[in-house]
This record gives C-alpha cells, sequence and structure tokens, in this order.
C-alpha cells in the first residue's frame, strides 16, 4: 500500500502483466539511456552527491601507474575525466568515451584543465586499435555494459603489455542508504511493478567473485585487487537526493514508463522518505563501492 498523502501510480488499465511486458520491452535501452534533461541534473545533482570522492580516489589511482595515454571508459559528465587532468602528469594524454553523446556533450560544455580528446564509443566494441593505451580507467560504467566480459575483452586488448584496468562499482543497493530509501519509496507509490532500475543495474554488479569471473572470461589473467571503500553522502535537504535519483538517472525513464504524469509525486514521496529516515534539514547517508584493479600480463 502507498502511504497516505501519497497516489498509487501506474498506467489505467493496464495490467500487472501487460506493466511488465511494457517494461520488458524497452528495457536494455531504457536502462543505457541518459538524454533529455538527465545529463544535466546528474551533474549538478547526483555528481556532488556521490561521485565526487571516488572520482578523486580512483584518479590517484591512475596517477600512481606511470602512463602515457589513458583511456576513459563510460565518462559520463567528465567526473573522473576533470579529477584525472588534475593528477596525472603534464606528459599524459587522456581519451574520454561514453556510450551517450548526450552525456559527453554536456561534459564538454564544462569544460577540462587539460586536452581531453573525447569519443563517443561502445565499451564492448572500442575504436582503437590493439595496445593502444597504458591504463583503463572507468568510474561506475562497467554495471552499465550488458556483456561485462566482452567490456574487459576490449579493454584489455587495447591495453599494452603491463597496462592496467581500473574501475569502481556500487556495493548491494542495503549499503548506499539513499538510493536503498528512495528504492523502497517508489516500490509503495507503484506497487503492481516497482522500479529496480537503482538495485537491478547501479548496485546490481557487487558481486566480487561474479566480478574476478568476468575478468577471467575478458582475458586477465592476474588475480585482481579489489577494496571495500565506504564514504559518506551529504546533501543540503532531502530533495537533493530525491532530485538527483528519480530525475537525474535513469530511474526517471522507468517512472515515465509506468505512468508520464507521476514523475514528479515520484521525487515527492522519495524526498519525504529520505527525510523520515534522515532528518528534515541537511541529510547525510552512507555509500559504499567496490574499487577494482588488475593488470594485463
Amino acid at each position: 500500500m502507498a502511504r497516505a498523502g501519497a497516489l498509487a501510480c501506474g498506467r489505467p488499465g493496464l495490467s500487472v502483466a501487460g506493466q511488465r511486458g511494457a517494461k520488458a520491452a524497452g528495457h536494455d535501452g531504457a536502462d543505457l539511456l541518459f538524454a533529455g534533461s538527465i545529463p544535466e541534473l546528474y551533474q549538478r545533482y547526483l555528481v556532488p552527491l556521490i561521485f565526487e570522492p571516488y572520482a578523486l580516489d580512483l584518479a590517484r589511482r591512475t596517477a600512481a601507474r606511470p602512463a602515457g595515454r589513458v583511456l576513459e571508459l563510460a565518462a559520463g559528465t567528465g567526473v573522473l575525466t576533470r579529477a584525472m587532468c588534475s593528477a596525472l602528469p603534464p606528459g599524459a594524454s587522456l581519451v574520454a568515451t561514453d556510450l551517450n553523446q548526450s552525456m559527453l556533450d554536456h561534459a564538454q560544455r564544462i569544460g577540462s584543465s587539460r586536452q581531453v580528446e573525447w569519443r563517443q564509443a561502445d565499451a564492448m566494441r572500442l575504436p582503437f586499435a590493439d595496445g593502444s593505451f597504458d591504463v583503463v580507467a572507468c568510474q561506475f560504467g562497467v554495471m552499465f555494459f550488458p556483456d561485462k566480459a566482452a567490456a574487459f575483452l576490449e579493454a584489455r586488448r587495447v591495453l599494452r603489455p603491463g597496462g592496467r584496468l581500473l574501475f569502481n562499482t556500487w556495493d548491494r543497493i542495503e549499503t548506499n542508504e539513499f538510493a536503498d530509501t528512495v528504492t523502497t519509496a517508489l516500490a509503495a507509490l507503484f506497487p503492481a511493478d516497482p522500479p529496480r532500475f537503482m538495485a537491478r543495474i547501479p548496485h546490481g554488479y557487487a558481486d566480487l567473485a561474479t566480478i574476478a569471473r568476468d575478468l577471467a572470461a575478458g582475458g586477465f589473467k592476474a588475480t585482481p585487487a579489489i577494496e571495500t571503500l565506504a564514504a559518506r553522502s551529504v546533501a543540503r535537504d532531502a530533495q537533493v537526493p530525491a532530485l538527483a535519483y528519480c530525475q537525474g538517472t535513469p530511474l526517471r525513464n522507468e517512472i515515465e514508463a509506468r505512468d508520464a504524469d507521476c514523475l514528479g509525486e515520484a521525487t515527492r514521496v522519495a524526498a519525504q522518505a529520505i527525510a523520515r529516515r534522515f532528518g528534515t534539514g541537511p541529510v547525510d547517508g552512507g555509500i559504499q563501492a567496490h574499487v577494482v584493479v588488475v593488470d594485463k600480463t
């Protein structure tokens, strides 16, 4: 049941089976689509909320490895790109790619402190020659790759011998408190077919044994080094994480697929749930991710 004061949303007249069928029909595309106002809201709300501390960490790890040429996968609006621009030595070159041109366009409008080559590219079919890069880095992108072993195989292909792949991936949704709270709140608003994007994709690649198996299937023979890092997600009020998740990620696509008129109500319900759990003033929630490093031997 939806809480008092919240409307249960969903397409009138569409059965549960019909809603699930409609969801399945566009599932892959909707999960990968960062378009419309999503890139702007993603950058404004989600980047400072959860991405910045992990970008600084991954940039530091990338810079610790001598590298003449660095490739970034799934660069999004460029939070890791800009961190690497500051961390890498002056002689290093940086190529930043993403599947969504709209995200790269937004990243380019923000700009960077050094020259970056921006390229639209599919991580599973990289348009680069074998052995082109010293380091391949990816900030919270691997979860979106439909075939992760294929993407790792491509990353290994474009790495030089002795090159390094670094990436991070979110831990289970239960360890990421704002995402978990929003997902639970939306389940009450859409009881017939709860939007599960956050649990299914961003927080759906947290099993360390699965990650190790996929890397091995992608040709990496070395044992990956995996570190779990906890951090804090802080915002001025509950509305910020509600906007970030409901309108600045493909969760928005799931909400609008169920009821195109319910995005505002979904955001309001998410904000209320966050305020109930974390307070009506500034909010502070836990976040947690795995950092993975593996070399091409």
